[in-house]
């Protein structure tokens, strides 16, 4: 039976060249009214957690979370889900250096510019800086990971970097780990202390 990952799926397959006869069969059939383009699958996870901690089941709302492989493909996922394409309506998030491409590729697939919001570094910063250091630590504890964070912040590079970008850094440090952070983080958060960004972005679902 199809589902909203049957159909991310095919749209992950149409933007990387291959045929979008399943995609349109999907969201006809689904149906999805809304993507959010995300960077990665740890915004992803993120944006999920905090739906769900809400009380909403976006697929259920046609809504099509979908994390694209990196920000310079939003252009090639706006025109394929947007008004050229499957005339979805386009919202994302997206980090302050990306800013240009998701302002570019939504412009040219016919979005509003404005659809999109933008963390002030990352969605790591900004979750770090809504929970404070202590509290990431501590959570980072509970996850076990405690020993790997001492090791970590014993290698000269992290001299001189601040507490909160050292966290940042020991976040991408191995594979799957954002992804995890990504849902604990969101999770601990108190409600009223979500990064406006994320924030916004659920909102305007």
């Amino acid at each position: 039976m199809a589902d909203m990952g049957t159909f991310r799926e095919a749209v992950t397959a149409w933007a990387a060249g291959g045929p979008g006869e399943t995609a349109h069969e999907l969201a006809a059939g689904l149906p999805v009214r809304a993507a959010v383009l995300l960077e990665g699958p740890s915004d992803a996870a993120a944006v999920g957690a905090l739906a769900a901690s809400r009380g909403r089941d976006l697929e259920a709302e046609g809504v099509c979370v979908l994390a694209m492989g990196g920000a310079m493909n939003v252009g090639r996922f706006a025109h394929l889900l947007g008004p050229p394409g499957l005339g979805l309506r386009l919202t994302g998030l997206c980090d302050e250096a990306e800013r240009r491409y998701y302002a570019r590729g939504l412009e040219r697939a016919g979005a509003a510019q404005r659809a999109f919001f933008v963390c002030a570094a990352d969605l790591e910063d900004e979750l770090i800086r809504a929970l404070g250091v202590a509290r990431v630590e501590e959570l980072i504890g509970a996850q076990g990971d405690l020993r790997a964070l001492r090791t970590f912040l014993r290698q000269p590079a992290q001299r001189g970097r601040t507490s909160q970008q050292q966290l940042r850094r020991f976040l991408g440090t191995k594979k799957g780990r954002k992804i995890h952070y990504g849902r604990v983080l969101v999770e601990a958060l108190d409600p009223e202390r979500t990064p406006a960004p994320l924030d916004a972005l659920l909102a305007g679902l």
